[in-house]
């Protein structure tokens, strides 16, 4: 039962003014889960998983039809890059050399600029059990330093879909890679996730300013909201601390192994979803932005708190906190991180 097995197919042309190219599908399947992925934004488009009775719902966020992830939209399934979340000011220096980055959320730098990695075209090569999607970021790209190479590969093992981020560069440049699904386990388009139960292995987390840049300060989720080492249910959660929700890095431990760093239960279906990852941090956000105006998947809306995200990235704007974990790839090193989310029931 551990065949997986990937088909192709067309899903839709860019627009004329973006080059015309054409967007390919990659449908993996495997007994116990379905994704489908896209070469425009490596985006997950959808992702079916089983709940206790085994029938399958689909568990991300997304739309129909390509038009709706060539549109503005937040960042739904998406790879994002260079940088993952906040650069203060869009700004850093780098051997004596300051970059100035485009300005797209307030006055920060968020999730690579005005055409982060989410809104270009990548080129697929089907392996036996996925997709490995490439491209090359020219030297410069949204003002970043150096052509950098980018592997991004999804494979689909049973219940368990990995994704593995390589890169190479010729200049020195600040790289943080994830992928920015929006999730609810009681099947995309249900009205929220205030009945998931949620757990994340962290000892502390990043405060923020009210621009959400970090204030570099690491603290202790002892005795706070943030202490999520035990699993709380979301809703009561957020009611008992007074959170309008989570848009916050939690600091994991250190450290090059793979490691189970989150827990999502929902309860009504008995879907679990585990994340691993060899990165040094997870930003877990509730939706908090969404607001009912998208039009999904089956004409399904989007209302605040209908979804969450576990981004595995290196802490927000650590290419100006010396004191974060590094972010910085050399000519010669590769980077190269994994990610595994693990759906089961309970």
């Amino acid at each position: 039962g551990a065949m997986t097995t990937v088909r192709r197919e067309a899903f839709g042309r860019m627009p004329p003014e973006e080059g015309g190219g054409e967007v390919e599908k990659f449908v993996l399947q495997s007994d116990s889960a379905r994704v489908e992925i896209l070469s425009f934004g490596c985006i997950i488009t959808t992702l079916e998983t089983k709940d206790r009775d085994g029938q399958f719902s689909d568990v991300v966020l997304g739309f129909d039809t390509l038009e709706g992830y060539t549109r503005k939209h937040p960042f739904f399934g998406a790879v994002v890059g260079r940088v993952a979340n906040r650069i203060a000011n869009g700004r850093f220096t780098l051997d004596g050399k300051e970059y100035q980055l485009f300005l797209n959320n307030g006055p920060n730098s968020l999730h690579g600029g005005a055409k982060g990695f989410d809104k270009v075209l990548w080129s697929p090569q089907v392996l036996p059990n996925g997709v490995r999607f490439f491209r090359l970021s020219p030297d410069g790209e949204e003002g970043y330093p150096g052509d950098l190479k980018v592997w991004v590969t999804y494979t689909l093992s049973g219940r368990e879909l990995a994704i593995n981020y390589q890169a190479q560069t010729s200049k020195t440049t600040p790289i943080s890679l994830t992928n920015h699904s929006y999730f609810n386990l009681a099947g995309q388009g249900s009205c929220d996730i205030y009945d998931h139960e949620i757990s994340i292995e962290a000892d502390s987390y990043l405060p923020v300013d009210d621009t959400k840049i970090p204030t570099g300060e690491v603290a202790a989720v002892q005795g706070t909201g943030f202490d999520l080492r035990q699993p709380v249910e979301l809703g009561k959660h957020l009611q008992k601390f007074h959170l309008d929700g989570f848009d916050h890095n939690f600091c994991l431990h250190q450290g090059q192994d793979r490691r189970l760093v989150a827990r999502v239960f929902h309860p009504p279906t008995g879907r679990t979803m585990e994340v691993h990852t060899t990165q040094p941090g997870i930003q877990f956000y509730t939706g908090n932005n969404l607001d009912g105006s998208l039009k999904g998947k089956g004409a399904a809306t989007y209302p605040k708190h209908s979804a969450f995200c576990l981004e595995t990235q290196n802490w927000p704007d650590a290419v100006n906190k010396p004191h974060f974990p590094n972010v910085l790839l050399h000519p010669g090193e590769e980077y190269n991180h994994t990610t595994w989310l693990v759906f089961n029931t309970a």
